[in-house]
């Protein structure tokens, strides 16, 4: 088992191509794949229920199985624990997840259940940059999820940490933002492409602090991006402007604008998120 701290960002329609351009990037070595996902779940959705999401990845000749626990987030950061093992395929590997207290957890009935509910397609190119004695892998995935007759585009930039402090993901998405249209995003490509098979969209439970009031404005605005339905934007401004903090305010009123998603928005979001972050005792960041 390892733990895997990410932070994730949605990207703006010209965030790719910015994105590549940036100094950071530009001229660096680049390794392009193609991933195609499954993932499982019961009828009933017991993994989702239970914050846990597994797949099957073809990558070339390979078939990777990965299951991932639901942590603590906040501001698009994640710390979750996972486990990822190569299979012969071409369906799941039932034993070896037995054998995972989490899944032994939920009881046998659960693995006979389970069956293939959606799938993610998607190109990553991706970088390997050290900072500040870090090694951050920087992965841009753009492609889609597929649900029966549904779809919704992936545009997503993910700060995955190798190696040294969490702090550097924070502080090099920062650098990003100065020129790449982007936001902290807070759903999985797991729980969008359930969202996505129901047709419903939800936000998480609040806590009644600042950060967790941030994490739902951003969820609704991954709501917004998949559902298409204008009501999530309403709903995250709504949220924002119920936070007594100045960054709060100027995020709530860039999003009534047709055009919110800029650098400066992202600036802003990243912002309020370091801030709640270091603000929060660490009883809090661990909930």
């Amino acid at each position: 088992m390892g733990q895997e701290i990410e932070l994730k960002l949605a990207l703006g329609k010209e965030g790719p191509e910015r994105l590549c351009r940036h100094p950071r990037l530009a001229g660096a070595s680049c390794e392009r794949r193609h991933l195609v996902n499954t993932y499982y779940d019961t009828p009933d959705g017991r993994l989702e229920a239970a914050r846990m999401a597994l797949r099957l990845r073809r990558r070339d000749a390979s078939l990777r199985q990965t299951l991932k626990t639901e942590g603590d987030s906040s501001g698009g950061l994640s710390r979750r624990d996972e486990w990822e093992w190569e299979v012969p395929g071409p369906g799941l590997d039932h034993e070896g997840l037995a054998a995972l207290p989490s899944i032994a957890a939920l009881g046998p009935a659960v693995l006979e259940r389970l069956e293939a509910r959606f799938t993610t397609d998607f190109t990553r190119r991706a970088w390997t940059l050290t900072l500040d004695g870090a090694s951050v892998e920087v992965a841009l995935d753009e492609g889609e999820i597929r649900s029966g007759a549904r779809r919704a585009a992936i545009r997503e930039l993910e700060l995955e940490l190798k190696a040294g402090s969490p702090a550097v993901l924070r502080r090099l998405a920062a650098e990003f933002a100065d020129s790449v249209p982007l936001r902290p995003a807070e759903t999985s490509k797991a729980a969008r492409g359930s969202a996505l098979l129901a047709g419903h969209w939800s936000l998480p439970a609040g806590d009644g602090t600042p950060a967790a009031a941030l994490r739902r404005a951003m969820c609704a605005l991954d709501a917004l991006a998949d559902s298409g339905d204008d009501a999530w934007r309403r709903t995250a401004i709504d949220t924002l402007a119920d936070l007594a903090e100045p960054e709060a305010a100027e995020l709530a009123a860039r999003l009534k604008a047709a055009d919110w998603l800029t650098p400066a928005f992202g600036q802003l979001a990243l912002h309020l998120a370091q801030r709640l972050d270091d603000a929060a005792g660490p009883g809090e960041r661990q909930a």
